[in-house]
């Protein structure tokens, strides 16, 4: 176990096929150094479900998951118990350094785990689809716009995964 608030080791590596991006790591991954650790975060489940993983991974495997061209990130990397105790000025420091981490690992897609997530990287509210978007952030990186998995979103899990299911098909289609 580390501090609860020491931020969780980012997976990060050129050519990743996708970068998934949270708001921030929970208490729980801040504890175990692991990203989405929370028992009830249904973020690995989601993985197995849409076909983008071949089995049901443990967050203790997430490095292990770079073998498969996946990483993990976070806009903001100070654990907490939720996304509203984020600061603006959290924000504003972790859009500069999540581009800085995007154009320099370039993967094929940013996977926005959360649509807050990707409206506070872009800066701006409204109204957006969930997959694909139209226009790229960081030139060369098709962002994808996926629901947040924590178990705190009501959305059902069958609808999450077919979500996610848009991705599989564009990665291995």
């Amino acid at each position: 176990m580390t501090d609860a608030h020491a931020p969780v080791p980012d997976h990060i590596r050129p050519g990743l096929r996708v970068l998934f991006i949270g708001f921030n790591p929970s208490l729980r991954s801040g504890e175990t150094g692991h990203n989405y650790a929370n028992p009830n975060n249904r973020f690995w489940r989601i993985l197995q479900g849409s076909g983008l993983t071949p089995r049901l991974y443990r967050p203790e495997e997430d490095g292990d998951l770079l073998e498969l061209g996946y990483g993990f990130t976070n806009i903001v990397a100070r654990p907490t118990r939720a996304a509203d105790e984020i600061t603006r000025e959290e924000y504003r420091e972790g859009r500069s350094l999540l581009r800085r981490k995007l154009e320099k690992a370039k993967p094929r897609v940013a996977c926005y785990v959360g649509k807050g997530v990707y409206e506070e990287f872009r800066g701006s509210r409204g109204r957006i689809p969930w997959g694909f978007q139209e226009e790229e952030t960081v030139n060369g990186v098709k962002d994808f716009v996926a629901p947040s998995s924590s178990g705190l979103v009501r959305m059902k899990l069958e609808e999450m995964i077919d979500i996610y299911k848009e991705l599989e098909a564009y990665l291995n289609g």
